[in-house]
């Protein structure tokens, strides 16, 4: 059968309950295990790491939420897919649930059938999941050109229980992703997620997005002609207003501004390394090197230029053959 490898372990104080849903799974092929409180349901959990758990909220000793919690701060459990089972659809009581991370909720009383699709659901997402990191590690491998030469390594900080999300999202931040398809990527809810990431490195998710889609801005900015509409584009912006939005709180100025001071600096730069270059090598004979800072008017002459040339490598003699092209202006002045 299709779920005979799938183990879901189901925690249900009520006997009849949780014998009647052990049953209807087994009989879709799945494996299952079930525990009668909560404390059981940890250890369980802790044992087998299950593809699923199914947990009811209201069980003495530890309700539900205390079993969420637990699993989801250890390591081996963190990212098992939960589905919580209720007698209440308070919106306090779903909220409570989602932010700690729970999948998905199911009112009682519920059917086999019921539960069945929330299972399938889940699994599915599960499914998607891995055969994305499957293909993006065989990707990762290949020789490709990126915007930018960063990696998740040098950008992100070193978590190891949030290299999933930081490798979601550099594979994807050009793509417009948000907070929600970061949540579905690595299983938890967006509060959960919000909370946990934020925790761990005092920045939210939408947060590392935009640091991230920063970072490529700057070289497209500094090192090609791009339009900034362009580069919205590249970097999954709809439109390129909130791109420039973004980037100026997070430099303090438009990209246009950003970009022109910049790109300025960059000139800069390599007229110093020029002159350095210049100054650290003296001219041969009595040739002069020309100022670099010559205007484009005193740009000397393509003749003017040969002739230098040739002086300066003759060690300020003439030299005894002159290149064909001046060689034929100089006997026409010499016939003058």
């Amino acid at each position: 059968m299709m779920y005979e490898s799938t183990t879901i372990l189901v925690i249900e104080d009520d006997a009849v309950t949780r014998n009647l849903f052990l049953q209807g799974l087994e009989a879709e092929g799945f494996n299952t295990i079930g525990a009668e409180n909560g404390l059981a349901g940890i250890e369980e959990a802790r044992k087998h790491l299950p593809n699923l758990v199914i947990c009811d909220i209201a069980m003495p000793d530890m309700d539900g939420y205390g079993v969420l919690n637990a699993l989801r701060q250890d390591r081996l459990t963190a990212v098992i897919p939960f589905i919580f089972l209720t007698g209440s659809n308070t919106q306090a009581s779903v909220r409570k649930g989602m932010e700690l991370g729970a999948d998905d909720y199911l009112i009682k009383p519920s059917t086999v059938e019921e539960l069945l699709r929330a299972i399938a659901i889940r699994l599915e997402k599960q499914a998607i999941l891995r055969s994305w990191y499957a293909t993006n590690s065989e990707i990762s491998e290949l020789p490709i050109n990126t915007t930018s030469s960063l990696t998740p390594e040098s950008f992100f900080p070193s978590v190891p229980q949030l290299k999933e999300v930081f490798d979601y999202i550099e594979a994807n931040y050009r793509q417009g992703i948000t907070l929600s398809d970061v949540a579905v990527a690595v299983g938890y809810s967006p509060a959960y997620l919000t909370s946990r990431v934020a925790k761990q490195t005092g920045e939210t998710v939408n947060g590392w997005i935009v640091k991230r889609r920063m970072a490529a801005a700057r070289p497209l900015l500094k090192e090609t002609d791009q339009t900034i509409e362009q580069i919205a584009t590249v970097l999954g912006y709809q439109n390129a207003c909130h791109f420039s939005r973004q980037f100026r709180q997070h430099h303090g100025l438009p990209p246009k501004t950003w970009r022109k001071e910049n790109q300025y600096q960059l000139y800069q730069a390599s007229r110093n390394a020029n002159l350095q270059l210049i100054n650290t090598h003296p001219p041969i004979g009595n040739y002069v090197p020309y100022s670099t800072e010559l205007q484009v008017s005193e740009v000397p002459s393509r003749m003017d230029t040969l002739l230098k040339s040739s002086h300066c490598l003759s060690g300020g003699t003439r030299p005894h053959k002159w290149p064909p092209e001046v060689a034929s202006l100089t006997s026409r002045d010499r016939a003058k």
